[in-house]
């Protein structure tokens, strides 16, 4: 039987050993920042996303419900790096990224939060595409403005409808930069 093992340089690791520590070490910078967001600077701050393409490096995805900038990040970013070297969860050589996730791809619930007004693709576990403006975020939902065409008789008439959208059925959400 072949073990999957991942390679950095001169060693070898056990892949699922890498896994786990790589879980491990995600779960102490995610806690690390719950606790830096307590604070009543970063109090809107949140995490979207953490991920380690290699044991070597760290990307870290930060939000806020109102304005980011790039000291901020930065502040982050050291706060982080100290702990993290402190630690020794990522050796000495390593690389950090803390980032905003940008325009795009909705990843929690309250990126959807801060994107009510603003027009978005919904891709759907099942069936097309909806496209619209998000006016609701709810628990386990949220609600699209759309206009559907409709046929009466001969004619085609306009109208907005509401299209709540079950987040069980979301496989992604984009925001739409017109």
């Amino acid at each position: 039987m072949r073990q999957l093992v991942y390679r950095t340089g001169d060693i070898k690791v056990p892949f699922c050993i890498w896994v786990r520590e790589m879980k491990t070490t995600i779960n102490h910078v995610s806690r690390l920042l719950d606790d830096k967001f307590e604070e009543e600077a970063y109090r809107d701050f949140f995490i979207v996303e953490i991920k380690m393409p290699t044991p070597k490096r760290m990307e870290v995805f930060i939000d806020s419900d109102t304005t980011l900038n790039i000291s901020q990040l930065a502040r982050l970013n050291r706060y982080l790096q100290k702990h993290i070297d402190e630690a020794g969860w990522l050796g000495e050589v390593y690389t950090l990224d803390v980032s905003s996730p940008g325009v795009g791809a909705l990843k929690v619930k309250r990126q959807y939060q801060k994107n009510i007004g603003r027009k978005v693709e919904v891709r759907l576990n099942e069936g097309k595409p909806e496209t619209g403006i998000l006016t609701t975020v709810e628990e386990h939902q949220i609600t699209l403005q759309q206009e559907k065409t409709f046929k009466e008789g001969k004619k085609k008439i306009k109208q907005q409808v509401q299209t709540p959208i079950p987040f069980d059925n979301i496989k992604q959400t984009i925001v739409k930069i017109s």
